[in-house]
């Protein structure tokens, strides 16, 4: 197991892809410091894994206060001696009404690029200056389509996703040098997280479709280049497993997707 003994803190471990990732890194023998904004989703995920005979410890951090995240990376540094992984997987309530970014307020438009930025910079920040003392260490990010598509009713979604994947950059070519790695998943719908009916059911009803007649434009391929299929969990786990393993990738940000045919 080439992670065994690793160590890794996951910010947003109570949610579906935060938990599925850290079952996938405990099978493989990492020791998980799990976090989120709710302590209970979290603990249920740590217990799981312990009486899986892994390693997890579950702690309330809010991914969005500095102060919050700087004490529990110092905390986990006392106890393990070191980070290794750092793996945010925190996301925002869905809105409940699509509408045209004319119709939209700028609240509601600044809401996902506020949240999602200052995490993943914050995160990413006070890890990357524990990891520098071992020159070592791997910092993940996870976006969406939206980033590099243009898509109407997403709101500030697509703007947040594209600041992600530029800070993801970014970060890239300022920790290399220091044996960092900053690399970034772009997956297209999960199925298994809930999130993905639940987001493009609010399209479909926005664009006057029913889910039913969604799904059939999906599947027909309509929504190429945006989304091809969507992709069950197992296989985005499976994506950070082989990006955190040291694999060779050709870009910092991957799009999970299917080659063109």
């Amino acid at each position: 197991m080439m992670l065994k003994d690793k160590v890794a803190v996951i910010y947003g471990a109570g949610g579906a892809i935060g938990s599925a990732v850290a079952r996938a890194f405990a099978a493989e023998g990492v020791k998980l410091f799990l976090t989120g904004r709710h302590l209970a989703p979290v603990e249920a995920v740590a217990k799981d894994i312990v009486s899986a005979g892994g390693s997890a410890e579950a702690a309330e951090v809010d991914a969005l206060d500095e102060q919050a995240v700087d004490r529990h990376l110092q905390s986990v540094t006392d106890k393990a001696g070191r980070v290794d992984i750092s793996f945010n997987a925190i996301g925002i309530p869905n809105p409940k009404l699509r509408m045209p970014l004319v119709d939209l307020d700028v609240e509601q438009f600044s809401l996902p690029i506020a949240t999602y930025t200052r995490s993943y910079f914050l995160t990413a920040r006070l890890t990357a200056r524990r990891m520098v003392a071992n020159r070592s260490g791997v910092i993940m990010t996870v976006t969406s389509t939206p980033s590099r598509t243009g898509t109407p009713l997403v709101g500030g979604g697509g703007p947040a996703m594209a600041a992600v994947e530029a800070l993801t950059r970014d970060l890239s070519a300022e920790l290399a040098p220091q044996g960092i790695r900053v690399v970034g998943l772009r997956p297209q719908g999960m199925p298994e997280t809930g999130r993905i009916k639940e987001s493009f059911g609010l399209y479909a009803k926005a664009s006057g479709m029913t889910w039913e007649q969604f799904q059939e434009l999906l599947a027909s391929g309509a929504f190429r280049p945006l989304v091809d299929r969507t992709y069950p969990l197992d296989e985005i786990v499976e994506a950070y497993r082989y990006v955190e393993t040291g694999q060779k990738l050709g870009s910092v940000v991957i799009s999970v997707r299917p080659p063109d045919r």
